[in-house]
Parts: C-alpha cells; sequence; structure tokens
C-alpha cells in the first residue's frame, strides 16, 4: 500500500505511510494498492474512506476492483466514479494477467508471447482516488516516480511534471501512461507483421508457420476488442463529464476545462491504437491473401513451361513414332542419309517452336 498526499496550489507531494483519517486541506489522498492488499485491508480501508469522504465502496464496486479479469468499464454513483481499465505488463511480473495469445498457443511473435493484459481499477472521489493494481505493477511505481520528482527544485523550474489538480486528474493521467503502453507496443507489432510479410512474399521462401499467423490474427482482434473497451469506457466517462454541477469559480471551471482536454487526448490515443491494430489485421490478411496470389502465379508459370515443353517434343515424338513403326518400306529408312535427314528435321522444328513461343511469350520469365 502507497500513500500520497498531493497539494496542488503548494507544488507538494509526499508519501507516507500513515492512514489517512481527515480530508486533506487544499489537496487529496492518493491510495494505490494491489487487488491482495485490497482485499486484506478492505474493512481498514472502508474505515478511511468513511472519514476522508463520508461514504464507502459499494460491495458491487469492490467485487469489480478485485476482478482481474474484468474488461475496461465505466460506472458511476452519486459520490464518486469507478472506471476499470485494462494496461499492459510483461509476462514475467503479471503471473496472473490474461496473455493476448490464444490459450495453449506456444507460436506467434515474441512481442506477443511478452505481453499480458490486466485490468486496474480506479476509484474516483472529491478528496481521495483509490486505485488498484495487479501485483508487481511498473505503471504504478513510474507514476509515482515521476509525481515525487515534479516537486524537486531542478525540474520544477525547468519542464515539469505539472502536479494533478484532483483525483480525476490523476487518474487521467495514469490512464494516459497506460495508453502510452500500447502505443509503444504498435511500433514492435508493425516490425514482426513486416518482417512476417517479406517472408510471405519471398518468392523463395516456403512459409510454413501457418499457426502462428493465425495465432497472430487473433491475437490482433483480441487487442482490438480490449482497445474497443477502453475507448467505451473513456466516452462513458466523458459523458458523465458533462453531467457535473457548474463550476463555482473560474479557475474550477478552467480545472474542468483542462480535465475534459486530457480525457479527450486518451481517447484520441486509443482511437490510434485501435486504427493502427485494425491497419495490421488488414495488413496481414492482405499479405496473406498475396501469397497465395503470388503462389498461383509461380505455379501458373510452372505449368505454362511444362506445356510448352510438351508441345515442342510433341512433334519429335511424331516423328520418332512413325520411323519406328514396323512396316518393311519406310521412306528414309534405306538411305544412307535417312538419320540425319530425320535428326535435321527434328532439331528445325524444335528451334522454330521454341523461337515461335519465345516470342509469343509463352516461355518468358514472371517477375
Amino acid at each position: 500500500m502507497r500513500i500520497f498526499h498531493i497539494v496542488s496550489e503548494g507544488q507538494g507531494v509526499t508519501e507516507t505511510d500513515q492512514w489517512p483519517t481527515a480530508p486533506l486541506p487544499g489537496g487529496f489522498y492518493w491510495m494505490a494498492c494491489t487487488r491482495e492488499e485490497l482485499q486484506l485491508h478492505l474493512p481498514r480501508i472502508q474505515s478511511t474512506l468513511q472519514h476522508v469522504c463520508g461514504l464507502q465502496l459499494v460491495d458491487l464496486h469492490v467485487s469489480d476492483l478485485l476482478n482481474q479479469h474484468l474488461p475496461s468499464r465505466y460506472d458511476f454513483t452519486s459520490q464518486y466514479d469507478l472506471l476499470v481499465f485494462r494496461r499492459l505488463a510483461s509476462a514475467q511480473t503479471a503471473a496472473s494477467s490474461e496473455n493476448l495469445l490464444p490459450e495453449g498457443a506456444k507460436s506467434g511473435p515474441p512481442v506477443l508471447r511478452q505481453i499480458d493484459t490486466s485490468a486496474v481499477g480506479f476509484a474516483v472521489f472529491d478528496q481521495l482516488l483509490l486505485s488498484v493494481h495487479p501485483s508487481d505493477c511498473a505503471v504504478r511505481d513510474a507514476y509515482a516516480a515521476r509525481l515525487l520528482q515534479s516537486t524537486t527544485p531542478e525540474i520544477r523550474h525547468g519542464v515539469s511534471l505539472r502536479v494533478p489538480t484532483s483525483p480525476a486528474d490523476l487518474m487521467l493521467r495514469i490512464v494516459s501512461q497506460i495508453v502510452d503502453a500500447f502505443l509503444e507496443l504498435r511500433r514492435e507489432l508493425t516490425r514482426q507483421i513486416d518482417h512476417w510479410q517479406f517472408e510471405l512474399l519471398n518468392p523463395r521462401a516456403r512459409f510454413q508457420n501457418w499457426s502462428t499467423l493465425l495465432d497472430v490474427r487473433l491475437s490482433l482482434h483480441r487487442l482490438d476488442e480490449i482497445c474497443e473497451d477502453q475507448r467505451s469506457a473513456v466516452q462513458d466517462w466523458i459523458d458523465s463529464m458533462e453531467t457535473w454541477p457548474p463550476a463555482s469559480s473560474p479557475l474550477a471551471q478552467r480545472d474542468r476545462d483542462l480535465l475534459a482536454v486530457r480525457s479527450r487526448d486518451v481517447q484520441e490515443h486509443i482511437e490510434r491504437v485501435v486504427h493502427h491494430v485494425r491497419r495490421l489485421e488488414q495488413s496481414a490478411e492482405t499479405t496473406v491473401q498475396m501469397h497465395f496470389s503470388a503462389q498461383g502465379n509461380r505455379t501458373n508459370d510452372i505449368m505454362r513451361t511444362l506445356t510448352v515443353l510438351t508441345a515442342i517434343f510433341l512433334p519429335l515424338n511424331l516423328i520418332a513414332g512413325i520411323f519406328g513403326m514396323n512396316f518393311e518400306y519406310v521412306p528414309l529408312l534405306r538411305v544412307h542419309a535417312g538419320f540425319y535427314w530425320a535428326m535435321g528435321a527434328m532439331a528445325v522444328i524444335a528451334v522454330g517452336l521454341t523461337w515461335y513461343f519465345w516470342r509469343k511469350r509463352y516461355l518468358a520469365r514472371t517477375r
């Protein structure tokens, strides 16, 4: 369990081991825990929420936060909002996460074998943000480190990470970092798909990894579904923001406008991932179709060449068959130069037919 005190006015972010007992003047709390810690310390967490926010989590929402396989979704009550968002994690650290590859699949690009997906839950109150992460969550630790560094003098006067102004702002920043991991994944996926495109279209290579290609196509489709759920959850969050009561001051209205801008930015990033994944799916399908089309063209070239060779040797076989008949009198059979006349005629016919088929481009190689 990691607990932070965040005061936006004084640019103060501190981490403490003390559980909150009252609202923080001029700021809010961030409580980040794992699912195991939520299940273990649930009574104490509910008591803390009661003291700080004046209410507790609904039992159904507690079940959602403890569900590691829950898809991305958004829900709300009159007092707080709940957002569950799928993130990417390393397969070595996310032991209880869900793999992108189909169950039992041992093939596929390394990037898909090393990436799992898991759910991160956010309960957004007015004075507190409760985030529930998988074990060894790199997203939480990475953003917590950036948040603590944002108050150092060197970074404060340079290009710094602006301290979140509200629990909702902090939640959107963490979600944006999760989406950035999907954007990094798409670059690696693009390199993998491009490599397979060269293998499929290489005329000298015999592609045999059809089961692997099918696993990748299913994985891309699953990634598309995950991103679609993410987009729906963020869109529901944006729609819910429009129902909030009017801001009490111009400063509060400015913070709300910035919150809406950040929400739309997160949604735009998700749409970019969805568009890229769909383009990869279409590219993979197009490459397979081009592969079979190229295979068909090569087969046609082979059959055309064999047909031309058969057409060249057909009259030669006819001449050989005529002179091989068992008749007593056959023209040129008793002539001393008959053999040379027959071989010369056969050579002229073969050369003539070869030249004719070459002019017709029946023997030309297809590039």
